[in-house]
C-alpha cells in the first residue's frame, strides 16, 4: 500500500481502517525516517494529489518536527538533524518551490512545514539562506500567490523560532511585513497575510516596537487596516490590535487618545459580526490588562515593594461611550443560539462583566436605566438583554449599592423563570446564580427564599442549559448561605429545603440519559455542594444519598463491557467521576457513620481503579475519594492498604499525567499519617519512587514541591524507622536548595515557584526532625543542623523575595531545631543574625498574626536552648 493511500485512510470514518493506516505510517517513520519524510514531502507538493491527501501529508510532516512537550521536541530535532544533509536539502528546496502552489489548503500546509523545519534548523545555525530567500519572494516577485504564502510562512517562523536565531534579519522581516500590510498593497490576500504575519511576529519585534518611530509606522499600518473595505483585512487588523494591547499596554496611551478609542467603538458598531467581535475583544483585553495591573500594584503595595507598572485607567475613561454600545449589542441575540458558537451578544456580555469589575460602581448608573426600561419589554430580545446586563454587573460594584438593586429586582427575576421564551429563562437562571454567588445578602430568607428555591427546582424540569444554570445557582446558594463546611451546626438556613432539593436532583440524574450542556454533571456537583454545606439535621438524608450513589456506581461498573465507542467511554467516565465526587463529599460530611459502608465503598473503588486507565479522570476522582476515606478511618484504613498501595505505585510512576501524580502523592501522605509506624513496610518502595520522581525531567515541575513535602510526611509517620533514608533525603533536599541560586528575583513566576520549593524543603526538614525526636539516635541528625541553619539564613536573607508562608515555615523550623535539640544546638543558634532575622520577619508588612505568633514561640525556644 503506497503512502498516499495510507494518508487517505487516516481520514477514514472506519476506525479499524484509520488505526491500521496510523500504525503503518508510524512503523514507516520508525523504520526509515529519511525516506518517510521525503515521501510525505512528495505527497504534499504533488499537484495531482487530492486536497485531503496533501493536507494529511503536510500535517504528518509538521508533526514529525513539532511537539508541545519540550523533551519530545528535542528528540524530534535530533532525529531531523541526523538525516543526511542531501535529503534535507532536497525536502527544503521542494517545499520552498511549492509555496507557489495555487492550492490554498496545500499552501498553508507547506508554510507550516517550512516553519517547523526552520524552528529546528535556524537555532542550529543551518538553513542560513532561508530568510533571504523568503524576503526575495516578497520583494522581487510579482506572483501574488507566492507572496501571500511567503508572508504566511514568515509569520509562522516568527511565532515559532527562537528570537536569537532571527535577530540578524529582524529589520528586513519587519520591513517586508509592513510593506505588504500597507493600504497601498494592491492584493487584498497579500495584505491579509502580511497583517497576520505581523500579528504572529509581535513578540519577536519587541525591540523595534519599543522605538517610537518604528512603533508609529506599525500602529498606523494596523489602524489603516481596520478601515479596509475587505472584511477579512478589518478582522485581522482588529485581531492585531487586540494582541498589541495584550503585549504593549504600557505603550498605548498616546494611540488610545488619537485613534484606538474611536476606531474600536466604530468597529463594535460594524454590521459584520466578525469585525464587531474583535472590536469588543479589544475592550475585554483592556479590562483584563487593567485588572491584572491593579492586582499587581496592590500586591506590591502590600509587600512594600515598589512597582514601575503604569495603570492608565483606559476603561474608566471610555466607560460612558463603550457601555451604551455593549448594551445595544446585547439585543443582537440569535433565535437558536448554539452555546458553543461565540457571537456578538455573548462577547458584549463578557465585556460588560469585565467593565463592571474594572470600573466598579461607575458602571451602575449606566446600566440600571437600560434594565429598568427593558426588563418587561414585549420583545424577548430586550427582556433577555436587560436580565443579562443586570447579571453582568453583579461582580465589581459596591455590594451595598447592589444589594438595594437586587432587593428591588429579585421578585421580578423569580417570576421571569416562567417566561415563555427559553432564552430568557436561561439568562434569568444564570442571573439568579450570579445573585446567589455575589449578592446573597440581598436574599431575604423570610421574603424570597421559598419562591427562589421553588423557581430553581422548576428549572430542573426545563431544557439542559437552564438545568445547568439552576444547578449552578443551587451550588452558589449552598456555598453562601449554607452551613459552613466542616462545622457542626444543629440546623441551617437550607435544612428545610434539603430533602426536596436532593430528591429533585436525584430524580433528574436518574432520568437523564445524555449529559447535554453538562446538565447531569452540574446536577451532581450541586448535590455535592449541598451535602458539603449541610447542617447536622440533614445527616440522615446524606446517609440515604450515599447508598443511592453507591448503587449507581456499582451499576456503572457492571456496564463496562457494554461500552462500544470513544464517545460512550467519555460519557461513562464522566458519570463515574460525578458519582465519586458526591461520595467523596458525603464521606467528609459523615465521619462517624461512613465506617459502616467503608468495605463496600473500597470494594467499588478498587474495582474501578483496577479497570481504569491511569489517564482517566476517573482515576483521579477515585484517589480523591480514597484520600477522604483514609482521613476518616485513620488506623482502620490498614485493612485496605495492601490492596490499594500497588495501585498507588502505578499512579506515581505515570509521569505524563502529572495531575494524577500530584493527587497520588496526597494519598501517600494520607496513608502514612493514618497508619503511622504501621506504614513502615511500605516505606522503602515509596521512597524509591519518590527519589526517582524528583529527578525525572519528564515529570511536570509543579509536582516536585509536593514530593519534597511527602518526605516529611513519611518521616513524621514512621519516626526512627526513617533513619535508613535520612542520607538520601538530605541529599535530594540539598539539591533542591542549590537551585535557589539560579532564581531571577525579578521574575515573579520563578520566585513563586522557588518559594514553594523552599517551603516544601522546610516541611521535609521538620518532618525528619520531629519524627526522630524520640529516637535514641536523634543526635545522629546533629551533623545536618549546620547545613539546615545555613539554609534558613541563605533563604531568609537573600535578595529573592519570600512570602509570608515561607517566612513562617523558616521561623518554625528554627524553633523546632531549638526545641528538639535544646542545648546541643546552642553552638548553631548563638549567631547574632538569628535574633535579628526573627525581628525582621515580625516587622515585615506581609507578616500575619500566625507568623508573628510563630516568631514569638521560636524566639523563646532559641532563648531556652542558648541558656
Amino acid at each position: 500500500m503506497d503512502i498516499a493511500t495510507l494518508l487517505a485512510n487516516t481520514l477514514s470514518p472506519d476506525q479499524p481502517t484509520l488505526e491500521d493506516a496510523r500504525q503503518k505510517l508510524e512503523h514507516f517513520g520508525q523504520e526509515n525516517f529519511p525516506q518517510y519524510v521525503l515521501a510525505l514531502c512528495q505527497c504534499l507538493i504533488d499537484e495531482q494529489s487530492g486536497n485531503h491527501i496533501r493536507h494529511a501529508a503536510g500535517l504528518a510532516l509538521k508533526n514529525t518536527l513539532t511537539s508541545k512537550d519540550a523533551a519530545v521536541h528535542d528528540e524530534q530535532a535530533r532525529r531531523w538533524l541526523a538525516v543526511e544533509e542531501g535529503i534535507r536539502r532536497q525536502i527544503k528546496e521542494r517545499l520552498l518551490a511549492a509555496l507557489a502552489t495555487p492550492n490554498k489548503q496545500a499552501s498553508t500546509a507547506v508554510a507550516q512545514s517550512v516553519a517547523a523545519i526552520a524552528a529546528v534548523e535556524l537555532p542550529a545555525q543551518q538553513w542560513t539562506d532561508l530568510i533571504p530567500a523568503l524576503l526575495n519572494n516578497v520583494q522581487a516577485s510579482n506572483n501574488d500567490i507566492l507572496k501571500k504564502a511567503t508572508m504566511m510562512t514568515l509569520g509562522f517562523i516568527c511565532e515559532q523560532v527562537v528570537d536569537d536565531a532571527l535577530m540578524d534579519h529582524s529589520s528586513d522581516i519587519l520591513t517586508a511585513v509592513i510593506t505588504g500590510a500597507r493600504k497601498e498593497e494592491p492584493s487584498v490576500e497579500v495584505r491579509l497575510e502580511s497583517i497576520n504575519a505581523l500579528n504572529n511576529s509581535l513578540e519577536f519585534i519587541k525591540t523595534h516596537f519599543e522605538r517610537d518611530g518604528e512603533r508609529n509606522v506599525i500602529m498606523q499600518t494596523v489602524c489603516e487596516g481596520t478601515q479596509s473595505e475587505s472584511v477579512d483585512v478589518k478582522v485581522a487588523s482588529f485581531e492585531c490590535l487586540v494582541r498589541i494591547m495584550q503585549q504593549y499596554y504600557h505603550l498605548m496611551s498616546v494611540y488610545m487618545e488619537k485613534a484606538l478609542f474611536g476606531l474600536t467603538v466604530a468597529g463594535m458598531n460594524d454590521p459584520e459580526p466578525n469585525v464587531a467581535l474583535q472590536a469588543i475583544e479589544f475592550w475585554s483585553t483592556v479590562c483584563d490588562d487593567e485588572l491584572e495591573i491593579r492586582y499587581e500594584l496592590e500586591q506590591a503595595e502590600m509587600n512594600g515593594n515598589p512597582s514601575d507598572v503604569i495603570l492608565y485607567n483606559f476603561a474608566n475613561q471610555a466607560v460612558t461611550e463603550v457601555v451604551p454600545v455593549l448594551l445595544w449589542l446585547l439585543t443582537k441575540q440569535e433565535e437558536e443560539e448554539d452555546e458553543d458558537e461565540w457571537n456578538v451578544s455573548m462577547a458584549a456580555a463578557t465585556c460588560l462583566s469585565l467593565f463592571a469589575q474594572c470600573v466598579q460602581s461607575n458602571i451602575v448608573n449606566l446600566v440600571v436605566p437600560f434594565v429598568s426600561q427593558n426588563i418587561q419589554n414585549e420583545d424577548w430580545r430586550f427582556r433577555e438583554a436587560a436580565v443579562m446586563a443586570f447579571g453582568s454587573i453583579l461582580d465589581g460594584p459596591d455590594p451595598i449599592m447592589l444589594t438595594t438593586l437586587v432587593d428591588e429586582a429579585l421578585s421580578i427575576l423569580i417570576t421571569m423563570m416562567s417566561d415563555s421564551v427559553p432564552n430568557v429563562r436561561d439568562t434569568v437562571a444564570w442571573t439568579l446564580g450570579r445573585v446567589c454567588e455575589h449578592i446573597s445578602q440581598a436574599i431575604k430568607v423570610d421574603v424570597y427564599l421559598d419562591e427562589l428555591v421553588r423557581a430553581i427546582l422548576r428549572g430542573l424540569q426545563d431544557n439542559p442549559r437552564i438545568v445547568g444554570n439552576c444547578c449552578w445557582a443551587l451550588m452558589n446558594l449552598a456555598d453562601q448561605i449554607g452551613t459552613p463546611a466542616g462545622s457542626s451546626e444543629p440546623t441551617g438556613t437550607l435544612s428545610r429545603y434539603f430533602d426536596s432539593i436532593i430528591k429533585a436532583l436525584l430524580q433528574f440524574t436518574e432520568q437523564c440519559t445524555e449529559n447535554e450542556s453538562n446538565c447531569r454533571t452540574s446536577a451532581y456537583e450541586a448535590m455535592s455542594s449541598l451535602i458539603n454545606f449541610s447542617a447536622d439535621d440533614c445527616i440522615p438524608l446524606v446517609q440515604e444519598v450515599v447508598l443511592t450513589i453507591l448503587n449507581r456506581l456499582e451499576a456503572t461498573i457492571a456496564m463496562e463491557n457494554q461500552i462500544l465507542n470513544a464517545d460512550d467511554r467519555a460519557d461513562h467516565n464522566e458519570l463515574q467521576s460525578s458519582l465519586l465526587g458526591v461520595l467523596t463529599n458525603s464521606i467528609r460530611r459523615l465521619p462517624k457513620d461512613i465506617s459502616q459502608v467503608a468495605d463496600r465503598i473500597m470494594a467499588v473503588v478498587l474495582q474501578l481503579l483496577t479497570k481504569a486507565s491511569n489517564q482517566a479522570t476517573t482515576t483521579e476522582d477515585a484517589l480523591l475519594l480514597v484520600s477522604a476515606l483514609t482521613a476518616v478511618l485513620d488506623t482502620d484504613f490498614a485493612r485496605y492498604a495492601d490492596a490499594f498501595v500497588p495501585i498507588l505505585y502505578s499512579a506515581l510512576q505515570n509521569a505524563q499525567e502529572y495531575q494524577l501524580v500530584s493527587i497520588a502523592l496526597g494519598n501517600v501522605g494520607d496513608i502514612f499519617r493514618a497508619l503511622g509506624p504501621n506504614a513502615v513496610g511500605y516505606c522503602r518502595e515509596f521512597m524509591e519512587v519518590l527519589v526517582s520522581s524528583v529527578s525525572n525531567p519528564a515529570l511536570h515541575a509543579s509536582v516536585k514541591p509536593t514530593i519534597l513535602s511527602c518526605f516529611g510526611d513519611i518521616a513524621m509517620a514512621v519516626g526512627d524507622k526513617f533513619e535508613p533514608f535520612v542520607d538520601i533525603t538530605m541529599s535530594v533536599l540539598n539539591q533542591a536548595v542549590e537551585m535557589r541560586a539560579a532564581v531571577n528575583p525579578m521574575d515573579p513566576e520563578h520566585v513563586d515557584y522557588s518559594n514553594m520549593m523552599m517551603e516544601s524543603v522546610v516541611e521535609a526538614f521538620v518532618g525528619i526532625i520531629q519524627g526522630m525526636r524520640s529516637s535514641p539516635n536523634l543526635m545522629g541528625l546533629q551533623q545536618y543542623i549546620p547545613g539546615i541553619v545555613q539554609f534558613i539564613y541563605s533563604v531568609g536573607s537573600s535578595l529573592i523575595p519570600t512570602n509570608d508562608d515561607l517566612d513562617r515555615a523558616l521561623v518554625g523550623l528554627l524553633g523546632d531545631i531549638a526545641e528538639v535539640f535544646g542545648p546541643n544546638a546552642k553552638m548553631y543558634l548563638v549567631h547574632g543574625w538569628i535574633l535579628e532575622y526573627l525581628k525582621q520577619v515580625k516587622l515585615r508588612r506581609q507578616a500575619s498574626k500566625a507568623t508573628k505568633d510563630t516568631v514569638r514561640w521560636a524566639r523563646e525556644m532559641v532563648r531556652q536552648a542558648c541558656q
